[in-house]
């Protein structure tokens, strides 16, 4: 792990509670598909953040933020790159990357901008032309917030191993697509979890209520990935 002086590339709003950041590290780190970063904002003051893009796009570092005015913990780091341009980091952190032991379908599930994780092993799997079936689950309280649609609709139809499954908890009347909570709408497709790698992000309690109806509907513990699950009872 390395403590690393980024600038900041790109800082704009994807919503109104989700920022897009870009980062341009001045030394290079590797980084698996699926760990997360430390911004520093002081010596005792760290905040963990999913990295989005995948270690084969290249050099520059990609952030999803979700943070408004009522998010004031994410929303510090916003006005920090704001009002410095620049933000210092430590990684690579984290135990729940892509895994590449065995060859099982892959099914990630995603709340909110918990689908940075999930769009950093999503890019990576494309990239190393892992043809594994890979289903998308995104869930969102509103279609609004799904701030990547269409960049994950081209990429399903560009790749005919991936489905992609947004999920709206309060669709309005323009939507047409799935509603209700993005777990349910995995089980809803999928009988039997035994044969699948699961990775899943988002809150934490959110990530505990995947882990015990996937389990009940068969899958196996040992083969679900996500940055949570150390914390959960």
């Amino acid at each position: 792990m390395s403590e690393i002086r980024c600038s900041v590339e790109t800082l704009e709003a994807f919503n109104d509670s989700v920022y897009h950041v870009v980062l341009r590290p001045e030394q290079s780190f590797s980084f698996a598909a699926g760990q997360y970063l430390m911004v520093k904002m002081s010596e005792d003051d760290k905040r963990p953040f999913s990295i989005a893009s995948a270690p084969s796009d290249g050099e520059l570092i990609e952030l999803h933020i979700g943070a408004s005015e009522v998010h004031s913990y994410p929303m510090q780091v916003i006005e920090r790159m704001k009002q410095d341009g620049e933000i210092t980091i430590l990684a690579p952190h984290g135990e729940a990357q892509l895994s590449h032991d065995n060859e099982l379908p892959v099914v990630l599930v995603a709340g909110g901008t918990g689908f940075s994780y999930v769009r950093s092993i999503v890019r990576e799997l494309v990239a190393t032309q892992d043809m594994r079936e890979i289903s998308v689950y995104w869930g969102c309280k509103d279609a609004e917030h799904i701030y990547l649609l269409e960049e994950m609709e081209k990429l399903a139809e560009a790749q005919p191993n991936i489905q992609f499954i947004p999920v709206v908890e309060n669709p309005n009347s323009e939507w047409l697509g799935v509603t209700g909570q993005v777990h349910q709408a995995v089980l809803a497709d999928y009988a039997d979890l035994s044969g699948y790698e699961v990775y899943a992000a988002g809150r934490f309690e959110m990530v505990g209520v995947i882990r015990d109806a996937f389990l009940a509907q068969g899958m196996k513990i040992e083969r679900m990935h996500g940055d949570a699950l150390p914390y959960l009872k």
